[in-house]
């Protein structure tokens, strides 16, 4: 459901004029903070503005933004999720869908983030003729002052380190990823190829997107106006899980990381060939097909949940597929092999190789493209009330 306020409660005659800047809070249960957060930002901000909740709060808070745009001069759009599909980062992608002007500024609702930096984000960014403007806590003159112990301060301080280790190039000039503060040009926006999860959505936005041209602007995180924390356990996960897609989102890091998979099957191959060789008596020629099955098996596992976030086929299709792919592979390579030595006169060891070789890029396309494929993404539905 999208609500629109305005002033005087009338037609939202300002949905017919394109705004200057769009500023775009995700709320969950902010209910003690929106009072505040408005009457900073309608202060900060340029008249031709708008500001756009979108809010997944189990309290009061989407009647609180309500009853409280009707008392500022901007107009407010305020869109309640039923599901909130993506977590923060999902409602932050679904406001970037809304709004309208070519700067979009995205902050957080409990006053830790100072509605006064929104002007000289978007300032920043045309000075420097940005797609993305980051408000950087490590960034001279920034400071992380506002988190709430030291254990905060250590998870925020490695997991920047991390991240930045992991995405070297798309995170060039960023010295805070994790910053949920920033301004970012609807121009320069991919919306269709972002997969948010979980509250780190400026990292996906610089992953994905990757902007031409970045700036950033230091600021010092304050204290929380009211309400609690939603940072835990859950989430810390949910970052590892969206670190982990967001590698696998480039076709080479899945292909290191299918081949890795592959190898490590070597390990339960042979273990359960000698257990059915010198322990059960098996003559090695079954042993070695039951073996293989068992390695299979292994690689599929490791891959099912490596490559979770583009499981779009059912389970046993994809378990059907793999195991059929798998085996068919050495009745592809043994006549490949036969060729390459007995009718074009390659060295043994040179066919081998080059069997390899070719069967392994095979068995990680088909993989890639036809066994694990991306999820589909539903857009949401907005209907204005």
């Amino acid at each position: 459901m999208t609500t629109i306020a305005s002033p005087d409660g009338s037609s939202p005659r300002h949905l017919h004029l394109t705004p200057r800047v769009s500023v775009v809070v995700p709320t969950f249960n902010e209910a003690a903070n929106i009072d505040e957060l408005l009457t900073r930002l309608v202060a900060a901000l340029p008249a031709d503005s708008e500001i756009i909740f979108v809010d997944d709060s189990v309290d009061s808070t989407p009647e609180v933004i309500t009853a409280a745009a009707r008392r500022y001069r901007l107009p407010v759009l305020l869109h309640h999720r039923d599901e909130p599909t993506g977590g923060l980062g999902g409602a932050v992608v679904e406001g970037l869908r809304l709004a309208r002007a070519p700067w979009i500024v995205v902050m957080d609702a409990d006053l830790q983030h100072p509605p006064s930096l929104v002007a000289q984000l978007t300032a920043a960014g045309d000075a420097a003729q940005a797609d993305l403007v980051v408000a950087s806590r490590y960034a001279n003159g920034g400071s992380r002052a506002g988190l709430a112990n030291g254990y905060r301060t250590l998870v925020s301080g490695a997991s920047t380190l991390v991240t930045k280790a992991i995405f070297t190039r798309a995170l060039r000039g960023i010295s805070d990823p994790m910053s949920g503060f920033f301004a970012v040009r609807r121009s320069a926006l991919a919306l269709d190829e972002l997969r948010p999860l979980g509250y780190k959505i400026l990292l996906e936005l610089a992953v994905r997107c990757r902007f031409r041209r970045v700036a950033e602007v230091p600021y010092s995180f304050g204290e929380r106006f009211a309400g609690d924390s939603k940072s835990g356990l859950a989430e810390g996960l949910r970052f590892l899980q969206h670190l982990v897609t967001l590698r696998l989102s480039d076709a080479r890091a899945r292909m290191l990381v299918f081949g890795a998979v592959g190898f490590s099957g070597f390990l339960p191959n042979l273990a359960m060939l000698w257990l059915l060789t010198h322990v059960a008596g098996m003559h090695y020629l079954p042993a070695a097909v039951v073996a293989n099955q068992v390695g299979i098996a292994w690689n599929f596992v490791l891959l099912d949940v490596l490559f979770h976030h583009r499981r779009s086929r059912r389970w046993p299709r994809r378990l059907g597929s793999f195991f059929l792919l798998n085996n068919a592979d050495l009745l592809i390579r043994i006549p490949m092999l036969a060729l390459l030595v007995g009718y074009l006169g390659l060295g043994l060891l040179a066919g081998t190789v080059i069997t390899l070789v070719v069967m392994f890029l095979a068995r990680f396309l088909v993989t890639d493209r036809v066994i694990y494929v991306p999820k589909p993404e539903s857009q949401p539905v907005l209907e204005a009330s």
